[in-house]
């Protein structure tokens, strides 16, 4: 399986100068898993697709602070999607029902970035593991990361 972390890294730089194509190159790649984790984050299709493209354009205009010895362009891009997800969350001032039936448990599932096998890999590996654990702790986890909460609002809302 490829390991895209060199061509990432030199897509990367050519994105910071302005390269269209190597943009393209990077959205096809991670356009996939950026979307499903927006989605589950977000729970609703149209501001997952907006979060999604809110990722990809501060990939395009903050491309030059990407540091490869830092960590993958992946992880770097899904940081950035995360976040951009959670700011939503917090301008909205809304949260989506945990467990709600827009719930995406299947987008984890079907992933369909072909080109990235050893991320989607990852991914998979990722949501299972965190199937595996206790409910409760699942849960805390999910809140945590996909919901944005402190430690003491997971506490308050847990009761």
């Amino acid at each position: 399986m490829p390991d895209f972390a060199e061509e990432d890294a030199r897509l990367a730089a050519l994105v910071a100068q302005g390269d269209r194509n190597a943009f393209l190159k990077l959205y096809d790649r991670y356009a996939a898993q950026v979307y499903a984790l927006t989605l589950r984050m977000l729970g609703e299709r149209m501001a997952a697709e907006e979060v999604t493209q809110d990722a990809f354009l501060k990939l395009w205009t903050r491309a030059a602070s990407y540091t490869p010895r830092k960590g993958s362009l992946a992880a770097w891009l899904m940081t950035i999607a995360r976040r951009t997800a959670l700011d939503r969350i917090r301008l909205e001032n809304r949260r989506p029902e945990f467990g709600s039936p827009n719930d995406p448990e299947d987008t984890w599932l079907h992933l369909p970035d072909p080109q990235s096998a050893t991320q989607e890999a990852r991914w998979r590996t990722l949501r299972f593991a965190l199937l595996d654990l206790p409910p409760e702790q699942r849960q805390v986890i999910e809140l945590a990361y996909y919901q944005g909460m402190s430690q003491s609002q997971i506490a308050a809302y847990l009761d």
